[in-house]
C-alpha cells in the first residue's frame, strides 16, 4: 500500500483536490467528504492507467507540514 499526499482546497462553492506526486490526478466535489472519496478513486484509476501504459509509478515523496506565522 502506498500513501500519497493530497491537497484539499475549499473553493467556496465546492472542493478540489490534487496529488502533487501524480500530476494530472485531480478531483472536485460538493463537499470535503465527497472530494476525499473521489480523489481516492482518482488515484486508483491514475495508478492503474500508468501500470497499463507500462509507465513507472512514482513513489510517494511529498511531505506535508503546517507552518505557524503571526497574523
Amino acid at each position: 500500500m502506498k500513501r500519497y499526499a493530497v491537497v484539499l482546497e475549499n473553493a467556496g462553492t465546492n472542493w478540489g483536490a490534487y496529488v502533487p506526486d501524480l500530476p494530472g490526478c485531480v478531483a472536485t466535489g460538493d463537499t470535503k467528504e465527497e472530494t476525499e472519496q473521489l480523489i481516492r478513486e482518482a488515484i486508483q484509476l491514475h495508478l492503474e492507467g500508468m501500470i497499463e501504459d507500462q509507465l513507472p509509478v512514482p513513489e510517494p515523496s511529498c511531505q506535508v507540514e503546517y507552518v505557524e506565522v503571526e497574523g
